[in-house]
């Protein structure tokens, strides 16, 4: 039952995310340690891409039936599952990205304020994007043809590229494997009629859960043991936990942590011990938590690669990345490369666009934590030492129109008010109303500003 309620948590494959309730507080000084690092970094590079990223299509949902309706949308396919799923599963078979550049990624995303990556080792569909000995279906399997390239091994040359430009590395490993028989096994009683769980009952069949089981440790442990320094495990497919689902997860992880005793978890949706900090994904909470949280939400429409996909503003993205910070979480911005191994040229723009804005603002961003009165739709705040950033934020260009002064509810003591982005010292006043302050009027070549972002100390 504890499964199925899980389940109905999952809408078109967006995740719910667990309460602060939840949340379980380490008890090991080091993990408390990283948990501060992992605050101060904010914004994070989410990559999805595999073998999917060909059709154009949502990674991995279409192969369960239970999800047909949604996610095998314009597909000719559609009517026939079991073909659809053939061909899906065959994807690796044309997977070949030649134009695939690690380095230029790692540079792009290091020049350009993002501070982690996340990338999906693994999705539901069973894909491994590394050199694993567990399955044939892998990135350097002879079916694949990438597997004789020189960057074979995606996982290493990713996770090395943007190692050396110093940005953290959290590998996504999904905890379901559709493709692996140890959990959808073929002849079993869900028959052709797939859904997210395993094919069989793993109570009545403990010997093939075990399998399943230490086929997923094994995997982790090659991650964890070959790989490098991994600061994060971030583990997909909630439904996969304890109950029927039951992985064993505290084994596996202690045995990572005596070679990474630095590791995070996070265990999404599960609650407990090894979810580390919160996962809300195409969402942001309506208001502050009090707990380590990071919000995934996508560039563009969805977290694999879309052609022709539209992609959000920069004045969004900034807008997104300040309502997160100020509410206390991180932004995991997933960009989704293409096939032939490139980001779209939209995607780089934006993440480019994006750095600019934070080499300008990003002392009020990074290393921040929350403060009241956190995030009004208007302002934003968030402080660092005595110190505390205010954003007044303009949604579109519409929403802005300039006024001599401005008034600011904050109320605590200010001793002096500095407007970012070499404006300078302002005059301010303070009220019962808040903090008023003379605003520099615009120079003529100068655009309607994302948001005014005011110093105060």
């Amino acid at each position: 039952m504890a499964n199925e309620v899980k389940e109905k948590e999952i809408t078109e494959g967006v995740h719910n995310y667990s309460s602060e309730k939840e949340w379980v507080k380490p008890e090991d000084p080091l993990l408390l340690e990283r948990l501060e690092w992992f605050k101060d970094q904010k914004l994070a590079l989410m990559m999805h891409w595999g073998p999917y990223s060909q059709l154009g299509l949502v990674e991995s949902w279409a192969l369960s039936d239970k999800d047909a309706e949604w996610s095998r949308t314009d597909i000719d396919w559609i009517s026939d599952g079991e073909e659809f799923k053939r061909q899906y599963f065959n994807l690796n078979k044309t997977f070949n990205p030649l134009r695939f550049q690690p380095e230029e990624w790692a540079d792009l995303a290091s020049e350009n304020g993002f501070k982690y990556l996340i990338f999906t080792t693994k999705h539901h569909d069973g894909f491994s994007m590394w050199d694993t000995k567990e399955t044939d279906y892998r990135i350097t399997g002879p079916d694949c043809p990438f597997h004789t390239h020189k960057y074979a091994d995606i996982c290493k040359h990713v996770f090395d590229a943007f190692r050396n430009k110093g940005l953290g590395i959290a590998s996504y490993f999904s905890k379901a494997d559709w493709n692996t028989e140890y959990y959808w096994a073929k002849g079993m009683e869900r028959g052709r009629d797939m859904w997210r769980g395993p094919s069989y009952d793993p109570a009545e069949y403990p010997w093939l859960w075990d399998q399943f089981v230490n086929f997923t440790h094994n995997q982790i442990m090659e991650l964890m043991s070959n790989y490098g320094k991994i600061d994060i495990l971030w583990l997909d497919a909630g439904w996969v936990g304890k109950g029927k689902q039951d992985i064993r997860l505290g084994e596996v992880v202690e045995k990572a942590r005596k070679l990474q005793p630095w590791l995070l978890t996070a265990d999404r949706t599960i609650g407990g011990p090894f979810e580390n900090y919160v996962t809300p994904e195409q969402t942001i909470p309506k208001r502050a938590l009090h707990v380590p949280w990071e919000s995934c939400i996508t560039m563009g429409t969805a977290f694999s690669f879309r052609y022709e996909d539209d992609y959000k503003s920069t004045r969004e993205l900034v807008n997104i990345l300040v309502e997160v910070v100020s509410k206390g979480g991180n932004l995991a911005l997933n960009v989704a490369p293409q096939p032939d191994g490139r980001l779209p040229r939209r995607a780089i723009e934006r993440m480019k666009e994006l750095g600019e804005w934070l080499k300008v603002y990003g002392e009020a961003i990074y290393g921040t934590r929350i403060c009241a009165p956190y995030f009004t739709e208007d302002f934003a705040f968030t402080c660092k030492g005595d110190t505390t950033y205010c954003f007044r934020l303009f949604k579109n260009e519409a929403d802005y129109s300039f006024e001599e002064s401005l008034t600011i509810p904050y109320t605590q003591k200010v001793n002096q008010v500095e407007m970012l982005g070499g404006k300078g010292f302002v005059e301010f006043e303070q009220t019962d109303a808040g903090l008023t302050v003379k605003v520099p009027r615009l120079g003529e070549e100068e655009k309607a500003p994302i948001a005014y972002v005011f110093k105060l100390t």
